[in-house]
């Protein structure tokens, strides 16, 4: 081979060299910028899931409200039906409050 034959062995070698790093190189950005999409995706959906999350924590007290107030109505009910009852005995008993209070009357 010729020393001529040879540089253009090396500048054609140095060429495909640098047209490969090239291709290389685009290719790596373009995954790292996917990349960057995808996190971005992932950390909205991360997001959305932790505030899911906590309303669902919200839901299950909220059920737990409304069992602790049908207790409560229950309970109101046994006293309007208590006063309801004391009403009637302090309109027919002559002696209220005194009977009630505890001065030998009624009861």
């Amino acid at each position: 081979m010729t020393p001529d034959a040879v540089q253009q062995v090396w500048l054609l070698s140095l060429a495909v060299f640098v047209v490969v790093l090239l291709v290389v190189a685009v290719l790596l950005t373009l995954i790292l910028s996917t990349s960057r999409q995808i996190h971005a995706g992932v950390s909205a959906i991360w997001n959305v899931g932790q505030r899911i999350a906590n309303n669902t924590v919200h839901l299950a007290l909220l059920d737990r409200t409304n069992h602790l107030g049908g207790q409560i109505l229950q309970a109101a009910g046994g006293i309007a039906g208590a006063t309801g009852a004391i009403a009637a005995h302090a309109a027919t008993c002559p002696g209220c409050p005194a009977c009630v209070i505890g001065s030998g009357g009624r009861r």
